[in-house]
């Protein structure tokens, strides 16, 4: 079966300069301009934000996670509340990812075979089974925008593992493809082969033959070096079609996100702004600042002086630090604030430098400066 791609999803790409793409992705809840990034809500919400605060920050897009919506609180009674939108209260596309990642990096594993993973939640300990088919069903009742297909995501290293995964990956695709019936949810491959250029090279083509609103790359935050993700990044673009977006899961650093768009990535998501901000950490156009240190103790400037964030217009470095050291929970707030509005304007940034004709000359200009730090 040929996945029938509903008129509600459209992606049109409007400049290139090189590889790098600026587009716009056309989704029922709103148009999504890309190159995005977008912040990570695993448990349908993003963690220290108000919905209101991510959309001061011109989030477009979020990424909730079905692993732990499907443990806690349920699919069901996310579909009882009226889907995600509702639920959360956020009424800009959402996306959820099919959970297979965590089943393999959260829960423990008990079985994987032909038809699915039996795994242990790392709640309670209790016993649940994925399927691709099932993996489709609870994305269909959480109810994002854009769902992805069950895979496997072996270690980036071992062949023997990786070769196992992918085919394991394709044929769980092609069940996903039937499974998936609802036209105002568009379903993504996930293009899989580790650090081995022929595999990510075979995976491509094959999740690009399927014709599906957008495809995606994973396994490639993995403990893989940055070196080896470029040149798989290298490999799996041009074989994915230019009238998709692709997206590349679980990146998020300034420069990865830079160099992914430099390949030509269109979407990204991460956990890291939120996760450094509860960690006491920034990102700025000096590098990640670590707010606990003492150099900022009496320091009157905000984290980046070229930051319009509600954070940097308002607080200073000093009083970031005394929340940080103090245990406020405001600290959490205002960092996320600012790494999320970070990581948002470098990806609109470089999306002007594309519209522009200017990309190439503002990316080494940025990746020789984030080089220096």
């Amino acid at each position: 079966m040929v996945y029938n791609q509903s008129i509600m999803f459209r992606f049109e790409l409007l400049a290139t300069s090189g590889a790098a793409r600026a587009g716009i992705f056309h989704t029922p809840h709103g148009p999504i301009p890309t190159p995005v990034f977008a912040p990570v809500g695993t448990q349908a919400t993003v963690k220290a934000l108000t919905p209101a605060q991510l959309q001061a920050q011109h989030a477009s897009l979020i990424l909730a996670n079905t692993y732990h919506l499907y443990l806690r609180p349920g699919a069901d009674l996310v579909a009882e509340m009226g889907g995600l939108h509702r639920f959360m209260n956020w009424q800009q596309p959402i996306l959820t990812d099919s959970g297979g990642y965590q089943v393999f990096s959260l829960g423990a594993l008990n079985k994987i075979d032909a038809n699915g993973v039996t795994f242990r939640s790392h709640i309670d300990g209790s016993r649940h089974r994925f399927t691709p088919e099932s993996a489709i069903a609870i994305q269909n009742q959480l109810g994002a925008d854009i769902i992805m297909a069950f895979d496997q995501c072996p270690p980036p290293y071992d062949r023997a593992e990786n070769e196992k995964a992918l085919a394991r990956t394709h044929a769980w695709l092609m069940r996903c493809i039937q499974a998936q019936q609802n036209p105002a949810q568009a379903l993504f491959g996930i293009v899989q082969g580790g650090t081995f250029a022929d595999l990510r090279a075979q995976s491509a083509e094959f999740v690009a033959k399927q014709d599906l609103p957008g495809n995606a790359i994973g396994g490639l935050s993995v403990g893989e070096s940055k070196i080896d993700m470029h040149a798989m990044l290298e490999v799996v673009c041009p074989l994915l079609p230019s009238h998709k977006p692709r997206y590349l899961m679980g990146v998020g650093s300034p420069d990865s996100l830079v160099n992914g768009i430099m390949r030509g990535i269109d979407m990204f998501d991460c956990v890291l702004p939120t996760r450094l901000a509860r960690h006491h950490a920034a990102f700025s156009a000096h590098g990640r600042l670590n707010l606990r240190n003492r150099t900022f103790a009496r320091d009157p400037f905000p984290l980046d002086a070229t930051c319009a964030c509600y954070t940097c217009q308002n607080f200073t470095r000093a009083y970031l630090r005394h929340l940080c050291v103090a245990g406020e929970i405001l600290s959490a707030v205002l960092l996320s604030i600012h790494n999320i509005h970070y990581l948002i304007h470098l990806v609109d940034t470089a999306r002007q430098a594309i519209l522009n004709n200017q990309f190439e000359t503002w990316a080494n200009n940025f990746l020789s400066s984030q080089a220096a730090q």
